[in-house]
């Protein structure tokens, strides 16, 4: 069976971590390292400038006194040192991340940890409404990871992003990251000592979702799957910038 580390940015208690961990159980043996309160927008900040802390509160259920990414790299380095998961999953998170919210979610970054310690990672989230079904949502996570694992798809360091549709999902679409507009928003105002203070906010703009996006699937009602990766390089600038690199030389001069 899988070794497999679960882990959030809701917190220890969240049903959505629960739920996930009741599903994966009957695909593998699960070890849960997660924040011991919500650790939402998290991204990926890793904490060096405090020590963290360890509570077990069940057999191999732990709570840290971090982020996501702390989760994971205690999980994996520390306390399974030497008996390594095979995948990290996170979630289920409460709300959808798609298209550029992958670089602010605690989620996705716990799974952006893994892939460094070239370990796969999968990350689930959930679009909220009076609909949910938090253990349907799980189940199907679970066959779709037996699904990817039997393609030969969750080996070394892969990343996938799962979002699933409030309602019953119609289907399943694998996708490529779209592009959330948001409305620019930093609010100014005073606090009862007369001093200012400011709430960076901006609620998302209604667009027509781009053709193959994650946005288009949940618009569908489909689950969403997008494989990611960490090489940020921009290939198609490089390739420009390889062929003036001798004038760059002049620089030196």
């Amino acid at each position: 069976m899988m070794k497999i580390l679960l882990t959030n940015d809701d917190g220890i208690f969240s049903e959505g971590l629960a739920q996930c961990y009741e599903a994966l159980s009957s695909i593998g043996q699960v070890w849960v390292f997660a924040p011991d309160r919500e650790r939402s927008a998290s991204s990926h900040s890793l904490t060096l400038d405090l020590p963290l802390r360890a509570t077990e509160i069940r057999n191999n259920w732990w709570a840290i006194s971090g982020t996501p990414t702390d989760c994971v790299n205690l999980g994996v380095l520390h306390f399974m040192k030497g008996n390594w998961p095979d995948l990290v999953v996170s979630g289920i998170n409460f709300g959808i991340n798609l298209g550029d919210d992958v670089t602010y979610s605690g989620t996705v970054s716990a799974t952006f940890e893994a892939s460094i310690l070239g370990i796969a990672g999968v990350a689930i989230s959930q679009e909220m409404g009076i609909e949910v079904d938090l253990k349907r949502t799980a189940a199907l996570s679970a066959r779709i990871i037996l699904f990817l694992k039997s393609k030969k798809l969750l080996e070394n360091s892969t990343i996938f992003n799962i979002n699933f549709p409030k309602g019953t999902p119609k289907g399943i679409s694998f996708c490529h990251l779209g592009k959330r507009h948001y409305e620019e928003s930093v609010v100014e105002n005073t606090d009862p000592r007369g001093k200012r203070y400011f709430w960076i906010g901006g609620a998302p703009t209604h667009t027509e979702p781009e053709k193959g996006t994650d946005f288009e699937a949940l618009l569908k009602e489909n689950i969403s799957i997008t494989p990611l990766h960490l090489d940020l390089t921009d290939y198609e600038k490089l390739k420009i910038c390889k062929e003036i690199e001798e004038e760059l030389k002049g620089v030196m001069e």
